[in-house]
């Protein structure tokens, strides 16, 4: 049973999470330390208030500052976080999001989408949210005897194309599929022990989706009923659902797993309406 357990540990190695500061970030960070993963959170916002409350639970992390979208500054960003931990095991790239620009509505019509919305949407999840940190963090990962793990975030978007998030949509498609990619080209051609996956939110209140899930009395929207009603398991996701696909991904219990995208959805891409 031990051995078992043990498969799972994360004692030893060091986590970078990018994103770090926002629901879903914090949580995979409490989710990665409480299994023994040091971790070093970074965001482009404050990453203080997350770091102290995940330091009072006994987590070892640091917070660091970084801008996904510059290379410049996550190369700055690594450089502190080898010198801070000596060693990086796993990448877990959670920045990302949606805005409403990008977003067709009543108001927006998909004719009259600008184009600077859509590119930032795109550029947000696949260049800053999966590629470039893939880029300048898996130089480094690729070097480890022991391996490690890339771990991206997509979305049911990637699945099935959801209505009006038009921008979101295309972009966690790249998502995915750069994850398929990226992880036979790393095998192939650098270490066959650096594994890269994708993990495939159902529907989660973040602060990216809740103008489109809720009211602002707090009260669901239609959209939101339709996504419960079409939810086997009756609800919306809560992010420790995540915690335990990502401690898998990231532990030596998937070593042999490498290039698929996990749904965590409640049943909602398995149900046909009917």
């Amino acid at each position: 049973m031990r051995e078992i357990i043990n498969m799972f540990s994360l004692e030893g190695k060091t986590a970078v999470i990018t994103g770090g500061a926002g629901v879903l970030g914090s949580t995979f960070a409490r989710g990665l330390g409480r299994a023994g993963a040091k971790i070093a959170l970074s965001d482009i916002v404050d990453t203080a208030p997350v770091v102290e409350k995940l330091k009072e639970e006994g987590i070892n992390v640091k917070g660091y500052y970084m801008d996904v979208m510059n290379v410049n500054k996550i190369e700055a960003s690594k450089k502190e976080i080898i010198n801070d931990f000596g060693q990086i095991d796993i990448l877990l790239n959670v920045a990302g999001g949606n805005i409403k620009e990008a977003t067709t509505s009543t108001e927006l019509k998909f004719f009259d989408l600008p184009l600077s919305a859509l590119e930032k949407v795109v550029g947000l999840n696949l260049f800053g949210g999966s590629l470039l940190p893939s880029q300048v963090f898996g130089k480094i990962m690729v070097e480890n005897e022991q391996g490690g793990a890339i771990i991206n975030i997509s979305s049911m978007a990637a699945l099935r194309p959801l209505t009006k998030t038009v921008g979101y949509s295309a972009a966690k498609a790249a998502v995915s599929n750069f994850t398929q990619w990226l992880a036979v080209h790393i095998a192939q051609e650098y270490n066959q022990r650096v594994r890269v996956n994708a993990i495939a939110p159902g529907f989660f209140l973040t602060t990216q989706n809740r103008f489109l899930l809720t009211n602002a009395d707090g009260s669901i929207t239609p959209r939101g009923k339709a996504i419960i009603d079409h939810t086997p398991m009756g609800r919306f996701g809560d992010p420790e659902d995540l915690i335990g696909v990502c401690i898998w991904l990231a532990s030596d219990a998937s070593q042999f797993v490498t290039g698929v995208v996990v749904p965590v959805d409640g049943g909602f891409s398995a149900f046909s309406g009917v």
